[in-house]
Formats: structure tokens, C-alpha cells, sequence
């Protein structure tokens, strides 16, 4: 095993760690997304999934998740990003071996081209944040999934709700205006339970999560192929070091159509 592989091995993530670090470092595009997937599983019941269930993994950046969804649990997935162009995830997918049980689509949240009822769970990591918190977008996803089916989400999240306007002193220097869509687990929990859409399951915080987040921002700083995504990498080290696990974390959140 290498240094890089052996810094990126958490006991909480065995499944993660036995996908090649270097794979997953090129294709990240913020928080490590399959240690969010597999703290989301157990929840969201994937292992309970009969073979070849159905899934939309909403916001799929790069489709790792897509392959993880397809390989771990032997679910057929559909990988919808507005971002990414499915020819992109097209080949990454057939070079993951995946190509026959991962579709990759062109979609925007608000305008999904799928019909009521087809999935059996729906998958969104480190991307509902984004669109997911106006009042009126849950209902329209939950009519995707079929009776008993289940919405899971991971999302970056505060560990408290803030007071006022203004984001606490010691992150100021760091804040920018996206952060506001971070939310604690009592709000999401609220904001699912309160239009009746969807039964919620679980709506809790990952304990130490940020330590992940941190390690993993530093090695994506020192390691990932592109410049860019090392100057993102680099902001969320400083942005991590400065709260220490005050405020910030990630927040799962799953719930289930009646």
C-alpha cells in the first residue's frame, strides 16, 4: 500500500479504501464523496436494495458515487449532473467497468426528465444543498420514487443554526456567500417533515466529520492533478483549520415516500 493510499484509509470507510486513491483524488470535485456515500448507506438501507433496484444519483459530479452505487450494491443508476456532460461520465464509467448499469444524463434539478414512480431510492451527495432547500423542490423529487422508496442526501451542514446575519468571527475571514445554504440536522429535518412529502428516518450528524474533510482537503492540496482544484482544496484546509469543528461538518438526511 502506498503513503497516499494508507493517509486516505479510514477504518469508518473499509469500502472506500479499497478504491485506488489516485482515481479518486483526479475525480473529486469537494468533499471525499464515497466516504459520504457509505456513512449515507446504512441509513438510506442500500444494502437492502433487491439487485438491480433503481437509483438516481442527483448531482453525481463525476460519477464516482454512480460507480460505487452500481459495484457495492449492484444497483442500476442513473447519473444525473447538470455540470459534467455525460459523454465525459460515459468514459469514465466504461473504464470503471460499470458502463451496462450506469446511465449518465444531462439534467438540471428542477427539470428532471424522469417519470413519477421510477426509482427505488434516490442518492444526492455534497450537491442538495444547492437546490434542496427551496420549500416547493421536495415534493417534485419525491414523486420520482416508487411507494417505500427513499431519498438519502449528504450535505456539508452547520452543527448549530446561526444567529443573525452574519457568519461567527472566527470564520469571517473565510465565509463566502454559498455557505449560507449549510443548515443543521434539526433544520433539514424541519424542512422534510414539515410539507408531508416524505416520512423522515434520519436527519443526524457525523461525528468528527470535519477531521475527514480536513485530511482529505489536505491531501487533495498537495495531490490533485489540477490547479484549480488545488486552490479550492487549499481554501477549504484554512476555512477547517480556523473552526475546528465549531460550526462545520455534514449533516444525512433520509426520508421515505408512505
Amino acid at each position: 500500500m502506498t503513503d497516499l493510499a494508507e493517509r486516505l484509509t479510514l477504518p469508518r470507510y473499509p469500502r472506500s479504501s479499497r478504491y485506488d486513491a489516485r482515481w479518486t483524488i483526479e475525480n473529486q470535485m469537494g468533499p471525499h464523496a464515497l466516504w459520504l456515500l457509505e456513512w449515507l448507506a446504512p441509513a438510506l438501507g442500500l444494502a437492502d436494495l433487491p439487485p438491480g433496484a433503481r437509483v438516481l444519483d442527483l448531482g453525481c459530479g463525476r460519477a464516482m458515487t454512480s460507480v460505487f452505487l452500481a459495484r457495492e450494491y449492484g444497483a442500476q443508476v442513473t447519473a444525473a449532473d447538470l455540470w459534467v456532460k455525460p459523454e465525459e461520465n460515459a468514459a469514465r464509467l466504461a473504464e470503471a467497468g460499470v458502463a451496462d448499469r450506469v446511465l449518465p444524463v444531462y439534467a438540471e434539478a428542477h427539470d428532471l426528465p424522469f417519470g413519477d414512480g421510477t426509482f427505488d431510492a434516490v442518492v444526492s451527495i455534497d450537491a442538495y444543498q444547492y437546490f434542496g432547500t427551496d420549500d416547493l423542490y421536495l415534493p417534485s423529487l419525491t414523486r420520482l420514487l416508487k411507494p417505500g422508496g427513499r431519498i438519502g442526501i449528504v450535505v456539508p451542514a452547520l452543527r448549530e443554526e446561526i444567529d443573525g446575519v452574519e457568519p461567527p468571527e472566527h470564520l469571517k475571514p473565510h465565509w463566502e456567500p454559498a455557505f449560507w445554504c449549510f443548515h443543521s440536522a434539526a433544520w433539514w429535518r424541519r424542512h422534510w417533515t414539515r410539507g408531508g412529502a416524505l416520512e423522515v428516518e434520519t436527519a443526524d450528524w457525523l461525528e468528527d466529520g470535519w477531521r475527514d474533510w480536513l485530511l482529505w482537503s489536505e491531501v487533495c492540496a498537495e495531490e490533485s492533478p489540477s490547479e484549480f482544484m488545488r486552490g479550492l482544496a487549499r481554501d477549504s484546509v484554512e476555512l477547517l483549520r480556523a473552526d475546528e469543528g465549531r460550526t462545520l461538518g455534514f449533516v444525512r438526511v433520509v426520508g421515505r415516500r408512505p
